[in-house]
């Protein structure tokens, strides 16, 4: 059949002669496809043309074994994207669904993933997208990105979400160095940086398991030691904060975790002594005082 009743073309017919005109040569699809490639062939023989090479790819899972669809994660390249995905990172992952170099490299640039694909090596049993790998590896490449061109990806993603970025963009970047080796996507670095430029956010559940009274006594022991700093920076404060674990007799976790909140509202942040320099002498001091009774 290449007719419905009313005379309009099936899809096999028009597929057909669709690769005809445009002088298609390769067909890289699906295979759920495969049935169709036999019908389309008898059509463009029957029309005197040569058919294309037919590729047909394995489809996509999820991570369950069942076909990939909406409820596995984003379902689209704009979705991936807006979700805080690199685009070279993304063409990386997908490259490797089905496909693999001789070596099992994993990361590779555009370019390398172009000059090495060879159809060959594409495999026969389906593809799983798992988002996780995703992550990881979007993780790996945003760590691989120089500082200005992190900079750069981040305020974009901001813009598009509808978020306008710092105006001080030389601080916006140093913030953005911070949170470099924390971020396994776009997305999820303004969170850990915005304190910088915000006021504290206000995480209920990080202020009680924090901020209880062994909490505040142990900001009453860090913000006298700040008191007496004689420089501010991350070397600087790491010693001095240090010297208070010590005194304490506490581990580093339940020392740091109070001023993390103290300072940023939630109990997730850049490094604690990064995040301390960034913002400042007076602006850390006030935050901690804020949460100080009295």
């Amino acid at each position: 059949m290449i007719a419905r009743g009313d005379g309009t073309p099936l899809y096999n017919l028009a597929v057909a002669v669709d690769d005809a005109e445009m002088g298609i040569t390769d067909v890289i699809r699906g295979d759920d496809h495969l049935s169709n490639t036999p019908k389309q062939a008898m059509v463009l023989q029957a029309l005197g043309y040569e058919a294309p090479r037919y590729v047909h790819l394995p489809l996509l899972h999820g991570p369950d074994g069942k076909k990939l669809s909406k409820r596995h994660g984003a379902a689209s390249v704009q979705e991936l994207r807006d979700a805080g995905y690199l685009p070279e990172a993304v063409r990386n992952y997908l490259a490797l669904l089905g496909w693999g170099t001789d070596d099992d490299t994993t990361i590779m640039s555009t370019d390398e993933l172009v000059s090495r694909f060879d159809v060959a090596r594409i495999g026969r049993a389906s593809a799983i997208f798992d988002e996780q790998k995703l992550r990881w590896l979007n993780g790996r490449f945003m760590r691989g990105l120089d500082p200005d061109r992190y900079a750069e990806a981040v305020a974009g993603h901001l813009e598009r979400s509808g978020v306008e970025p710092p105006v001080d963009r030389a601080r916006f970047a140093e913030a953005c160095h911070i949170a470099q080796d924390k971020a396994q996507t776009l997305d999820e670095v303004w969170p850990l940086i915005r304190f910088v430029f915000t006021d504290p956010v206000d995480d209920e559940k990080a202020r009680k398991k924090f901020l209880g009274p062994e909490g505040i006594e142990v900001l009453k022991a860090v913000h006298k030691a700040l008191e007496g700093a004689q420089v501010w920076t991350a070397q600087a404060l790491e010693e001095v904060l240090g010297g208070v674990v010590e005194r304490l007799g506490m581990k580093p976790g339940a020392v740091y975790q109070p001023i993390r909140v103290a300072i940023t509202g939630t109990a997730v942040s850049p490094g604690i002594f990064d995040s301390l320099a960034l913002l400042g002498r007076d602006e850390t001091m006030q935050r901690i005082l804020r949460v100080l009774p009295g």
